[in-house]
């Protein structure tokens, strides 16, 4: 058996990468158990169009192969063994315990590539381009959802050409761009209304080495609702060189970075936590 598999708390970049690959490779697109708001009403609308598999439907059985999409991390699963092959497609920096203390090297015997994407998605939309695929308009959506999330529609740094080439390809297999804007830029829900205030109301603002990095403290009764989301809106209001986005939960504290400044790697920060991501975006569970 083959399974798909990528990270909790999925964004449309993990959530259209594991479509992706599944039909790059054939293997199951396993759900993850927790995903953002935003794609959870994604995917409970069209989850049908793509096959998807929920991790309480598994088939049992031993597995032989898992693809592991947007993430380096990999839980045990049952089925697994010792002759389990792992094949990682990644856009974070590789996973190392001399940047991350806490957290374990990668084993030698996985299949690992990593590239300096603004997505993962963009990967698979290339390779999909190249085989000459063909994607219905829902489809492409998701695709371009998984583009257009992480790289800020496009705006971010980190941004490459070919994550905007990939982008061009999927508006023309029909993406709509209409649900794009619906699905990125959803009003927040009543949980994320309240920690939003309580970060704002707390809010503390540090000069170092001539930069404005920000603070911001709080506390969510629901774990589920995705901080990050707060961060952007934090970010865009008040435009700091650097956010730190503490956020306590009934798991641990969230921590949620931001960067506007390449002085200042929020992702080094992050791993100091046992977290990871990138120089400007970055998050750990405390």
């Amino acid at each position: 058996m083959h399974l798909i598999l990528t990270h909790e708390q999925a964004d449309f970049d993990a959530l259209a990468a594991l479509y992706a690959a599944s039909i790059l490779d054939g293997g199951l697109p396993v759900l993850p158990r927790r995903m953002n708001r935003n794609a959870r009403a994604f995917i409970t609308l069209y989850g049908l169009e793509f096959g998807f598999i929920d991790p309480r439907d598994v088939p049992q059985g031993p597995i032989d192969n898992i693809t592991l999409v947007d993430t380096q991390s990999l839980i045990t699963l049952k089925g697994m063994g010792k002759d389990t092959k792992v094949r990682v497609y990644d856009h974070h920096p590789p996973r190392n315990i001399a940047r991350n203390p806490k957290s374990k090297d990668i084993p030698t015997e996985w299949d690992v590539m990593t590239f300096e994407l603004g997505a993962t998605t963009t990967y698979f939309a290339e390779v999909l381009q190249e085989r000459g695929e063909v994607l219905t308009p829902i489809q492409a959506t998701l695709l371009l959802l998984g583009i257009y999330e992480d790289t800020g529609i496009l705006t971010y740094s980190h941004t490459t050409a070919r994550d905007v080439y990939a982008a061009a390809w999927l508006l023309g297999q029909g993406a709509e761009l209409s649900s794009v804007t619906h699905y990125l830029n959803p009003p927040l829900s009543p949980d994320q209304r309240e920690v939003y205030d309580q970060l704002v109301a707390s809010i503390e603002t540090l000069e170092i080495n001539g930069h404005r990095v920000m603070l911001a403290l709080g506390q969510a009764a629901n774990p589920a609702e995705e901080i990050s989301t707060l961060a952007h809106k934090l970010r865009d209001l008040f435009d700091p060189d650097a956010l730190f986005v503490l956020v306590q939960t009934a798991e641990g504290i969230r921590f949620v970075a931001r960067s506007t400044s390449d002085q200042i790697d929020v992702s080094a920060i992050s791993a100091h936590f046992g977290g990871g991501g990138h120089n400007r975006a970055a998050a750990a569970l405390v």
